[in-house]
């Protein structure tokens, strides 16, 4: 069914559900251990970024929104001391739970949005500036947020396996051979080393 184009929650909806498509695409046929393999000095990983994305939208569609959060591996993470524990996941995790903590976790957060409109009101206790703010405000959050997250993904699985494109039923890239994405890199290299 087309969105509505006058309908703002409707395309806020979309632009979410389109960042959580490339999300789960980026994660698909990766073993435990590649989804564990930190890429950045910081550790980014496959299964990090899952594992955040999770709890980050259980805290601002559930929890902001004064629903309990049902799921206990998320509840543990949130009440852990480390300021890192969200992407962090357990070592008893593989990949497929944490794909499956994360599509509950979307499921919970739409049905709860399901429920308000744009302007219900939303407290998030560890904003300063607008701490009583709006659903509208969560959702457009949410978006930056796993819009954000999904381009780190995209770099990070491109590292692991060579595996490219926005999003499945929007790749977005040109259909370049190996050969052709070699060049383009070494020409943009050879600008970079004449800086």
């Amino acid at each position: 069914m087309p969105i509505d184009q006058n309908d703002s929650g409707a395309q806020l909806r979309e632009y979410l559900n389109d960042a959580r498509e490339a999300i789960l695409w980026k994660c698909e046929g990766l073993s435990d251990a590649q989804a564990r393999t930190p890429l950045t000095p910081t550790g980014t990983h496959v299964m990090g970024l899952l594992l955040h994305l999770a709890v980050t939208e259980s805290e601002y569609f559930i929890s902001c929104l004064g629903r309990e959060i049902e799921d206990p591996v998320i509840r543990g993470i949130i009440a852990a001391e480390h300021a890192q524990a969200d992407f962090l996941p357990p070592p008893n995790m593989t990949l497929v739970d944490a794909v499956r903590i994360y599509r509950e976790t979307t499921v919970a957060a739409d049905a709860v949005l399901d429920e308000l409109e744009l302007d219900s009101p939303a407290v998030v206790p560890w904003w300063i500036k607008h701490r009583h703010t709006t659903v509208e405000r969560l959702l457009v959050h949410m978006i930056a947020e796993s819009h954000r997250h999904a381009g780190h993904l995209d770099i990070v699985r491109e590292q692991l396996d060579g595996f490219i494109g926005l999003r499945p039923s929007a790749p977005n890239l040109p259909d370049l051979t190996p050969d052709q994405w070699k060049e383009q890199r070494m020409g943009i290299k050879k600008l970079a080393d004449r800086v």
